[in-house]
């Protein structure tokens, strides 16, 4: 086994000494990501840090770099936009190297004929969405980590936006990609707007969350922008379920608004504080062509009045517009909130979010809000407890669990003593009622305990396909694939 520094040398025959990055405060920072950042910022991190950070620039470079990490079992963990909330980004083993798309940030070409981007791994989606708007284009994608988020991260992730029930997840708009294995191979999936050609094996690297391959390049769908069409309804409703009978009612009917959401009493007390006069709110925004947006708006008032028992009163549609557009938030949001919990010694804003069919969400709701407020033993230290659904399908919808809570303990025990046994409640309901554990935030280290029960026998497919492409195991130890050495030793 050769030394960090050999290794090192023998990267700098291809690397520049700007591509590398030994950083001690920047190492720190590179050992987990926002799942752990109450524990981040206070300086108790009890994983390792890794070696070094290597920003790449071309597919070549990382191939060079994988062959090589492949040959001295180096494990890699795969970085974009540092937005993860699972875990993914944790380093567990003592010889790492995070390989961030920094220097990957060409956009390669914007091709509005054939409604079309091509970008490398490192480019914000908020820039290219920018530009994308001065052609009259979007991206149709919207995370709250827009401004910050990466396309490397989006894909591996297999990421949502909150538009998503007109334009779909990230895995509805990769046209094909290009990626690099541990082995060094790189491939490109060509773009082309369906094949029969075999399993689409686009879904082989969408999703994978660093574990199997590296994303350099990404292909994308762009759409029309129509902002001058924009509509927006809003309404207090008496519960969850109601709010999720009205969501489906207009799903089903066949009617796509970009924006189609329920949040509980509790939740929307954090959003909505200026009218939500303790109920539960329900929103949607329409937009798209004129003609589409006027029968969107007409089926969503159609569906309000056949469900208009459990509909208190409309609130005024500004409202909902001026929440709309200041729902994102930037890096200095983010940095704000950590500041605010090192202050307060309280956690704000942590989330599970689930999926399941319309009929088993409400009850998968009620379940889980019961057991937590009956079960966790530190229940008194919840300040708030609630959640919301935010994308639908035809066939169910999601639900985002949100929980708020104070500290009273030491820093480095707060995921095993608050969020881990919460989490846990969730999970559990989900998987028993036939949901899913993971609706957007991926599995990454914290749900890989689960793993298994959520795919089932279908797990034997996934355990292939790790076998196959990355049977040295050296991409992102720990992440999706449950290790019981660090499942015990950091999670547990």
């Amino acid at each position: 086994m050769r030394s960090f520094e050999e290794i090192r040398e023998e990267m700098e025959k291809f690397l520049s000494l700007e591509q590398f990055n030994t950083n001690s405060e920047d190492l720190y920072d590179a050992s987990a990501d926002r799942y752990k950042k109450y524990a981040k910022a206070k300086g108790v991190l009890d994983v390792p840090c890794p070696l070094a950070i290597v920003y790449p620039k071309t597919a070549d470079e990382v191939s060079r770099i994988l062959q090589i990490c492949n040959e001295e079992r180096i494990n890699v963990i795969a970085r974009g936009g540092k937005t993860a909330t699972e875990g993914g980004l944790e380093n567990w083993c003592d010889r790492t190297l995070v390989l961030d798309a920094r220097f990957m940030d060409q956009i390669i070409k914007i091709d509005t004929y054939n409604s079309q981007a091509t970008v490398q791994a490192g480019v914000e989606l908020q820039r290219l969405e920018d530009e994308l708007r001065k052609l009259g284009y979007t991206t149709g994608h919207s995370p709250q980590s827009k401004p910050v988020a990466k396309y490397g991260g989006l894909v591996a992730t297999r990421s949502i936006g909150q538009f998503s029930t007109l334009y779909g997840g990230i895995e509805d708009m990769v046209v094909g990609l290009e990626c690099v294995f541990p082995d060094g191979h790189i491939a490109r999936i060509k773009n082309v707007p369906r094949r029969s050609g075999g399993p689409d094996i686009r879904h082989i690297v969408i999703g994978n969350e660093g574990t199997l391959c590296y994303i350099t390049e990404v292909t994308i769908k762009i759409f029309r922008y129509y902002p001058e069409n924009n509509q927006f309804f809003g309404y207090l409703v008496k519960d969850v379920e109601t709010g999720v009978k009205v969501l489906r009612e207009v799903i089903v009917n066949g009617f796509r608004p970009s924006v189609a959401r329920v949040y509980s009493e509790e939740d929307a007390a954090q959003h909505f504080y200026h009218f939500h006069e303790n109920k539960c709110v329900l929103l949607f925004m329409a937009e798209g062509p004129k003609g589409i947006v006027n029968a969107t708006g007409e089926a969503i008032e159609e569906a309000v009045e056949k469900f208009q028992e459990g509909v208190i009163k409309k609130v005024d549609s500004q409202l909902i517009q001026n929440w709309f557009e200041h729902l994102n938030w930037s890096q200095k949001d983010i940095d704000d909130e950590v500041e605010g919990m090192i202050a307060n010694d309280s956690h704000a804003g942590f989330t599970t979010e689930i999926s399941a069919d319309w009929e088993t969400i409400p009850q998968i709701y009620s379940r889980v809000i019961e057991r937590v407020r009956n079960e966790f033993h530190r229940a008194h230290d919840i300040t708030m407890l609630g959640g919301h659904s935010s994308h639908s399908y035809l066939n169910g919808t999601n639900m985002y669990f949100v929980y708020n809570y104070d500290i009273h303990c030491a820093p480095e025990d707060e995921m095993m003593v608050y969020h881990h046994p919460i989490q846990k409640i969730i999970v559990e309901e989900t998987i028993k009622a036939g949901g899913s554990m993971c609706h957007h935030h991926g599995i990454g280290k914290y749900r890989s305990e689960w793993t298994l029960d959520e795919h089932g026998t279908a797990y034997y497919i996934l355990e292939k396909l790790k076998k196959a492409y990355d049977p040295n195991d050296i991409m992102n130890y720990g992440t999706i694939f449950p290790k019981e050495d660090g499942i015990k030793k950091y999670i547990k």
